[in-house]
């Protein structure tokens, strides 16, 4: 039996790939494939906004949303070590663009900083995170180099749950953080298209849909919205838009709803309330939260749902148009 040839890692200098930070390594990162990793690590899905956006007289390397939530992301690199300069630059940065996620990405992180990353989540609110990043290269023999991020400081728990003054929880809010726990869980072990985000005690999970003001939906709610009452409760998937042109945006996909409706398999409810902005296309179904020996089923029918609102509605959004970037003929 003969002994296979394997190969040997090799660490390559990030010098010898990036020669400068601003020059080479930002507009690199900033390229979709190379936010999607770093998105794959944080667990956060990453759409970019700007690159050396001014801040006063400072300018932010990276500034991304989180497709999630809509929330701003800083990412800030260094291709050296970390250093106090670079340290002052992210708390500054943060606090001129608002952001609630700060990652600092470097070749080396020093004791010093990694404890000052973990002293700012410890007395931040939660939720504000900061997330250290050391960025490593490696190759076999000839082959293409490969980039790697490892995380060497992170959120308490990565969510932060735990940390803060005590709030009391009711019952309820107790069934929702069981819930969600339990469904971010069975998504990491069986999902393959969607991401679940932290648990937290409400009747609703957001999941990255890949473009801001777009977003998937799971709710647990102890209301039927069918039924209008609290005897049953239901479980709803969701496509939502959420954005100054909602309207404009629903009413292109309009015309698409039968050719939607059979890639989902089945009909949909369209939501489009004159009164608010927002503006829904889900899938619902009653159901008994309180009963534990249900779990499994509910779960799998909300990833089952929600990865099926993924494939329909991922690839439309990729290519909708701004009704403002619309110019007549």
């Amino acid at each position: 039996m003969s002994r296979p040839t394997l190969g040997r890692l090799e660490r390559v200098d990030l010098r010898n790939i990036w020669q400068s930070e601003s020059g080479n390594f930002t507009p690199w990162l900033a390229e979709k494939e190379n936010l999607d990793l770093l998105g794959d690590t944080l667990r956060i899905e990453l759409q970019l906004e700007a690159q050396e956006k001014d801040v006063g007289p400072y300018r932010a390397d990276i500034v991304c949303k989180d497709t999630s939530n809509e929330s701003w992301v800083l990412i800030e690199n260094q291709l050296e070590s970390t250093d106090h300069t670079h340290l002052g630059q992210i708390l500054t940065y943060a606090a001129g663009l608002g952001a609630v996620t700060v990652v600092w990405i470097a070749q080396r992180f020093t004791d010093e900083h990694r404890a000052a990353l973990d002293w700012l989540n410890e007395i931040s609110s939660e939720n504000i995170q900061f997330f250290g990043l050391e960025i490593e290269v490696w190759r076999i023999g000839d082959s293409l180099r490969a980039p790697k991020f490892n995380i060497v400081a992170k959120p308490n728990d990565w969510t932060k749950g735990g940390k803060g003054p005590s709030l009391e929880i009711t019952p309820a809010k107790q069934l929702q953080m069981d819930f969600w726990r339990g469904f971010r869980e069975y998504v990491l072990e069986n999902g393959k298209l969607i991401k679940p985000t932290k648990p937290l005690p409400q009747h609703w999970m957001n999941i990255a849909l890949g473009r801001a003001g777009f977003k998937l939906t799971a709710i647990a709610s102890h209301f039927d919205s069918e039924g209008g009452g609290y005897a049953k409760q239901e479980l709803r998937a969701e496509f939502e838009i959420n954005d100054r042109q909602a309207k404009s945006y629903y009413a292109k996909m309009l015309p698409q709803k039968e050719e939607i409706e059979k890639e989902m398999g089945e009909p949909l409810i369209w939501y489009n309330p004159e009164n608010a902005r927002v503006c829904r296309i889900y899938v619902r179904q009653t159901t008994n939260l309180q009963d534990m020996n249900a779990r499994k089923e509910q779960y799998a029918w909300l990833l089952e749902k929600l990865e099926t609102l993924h494939m329909v509605f991922a690839k439309r959004i990729r290519d909708l148009t701004s009704p403002q970037s619309e110019t007549p003929a």
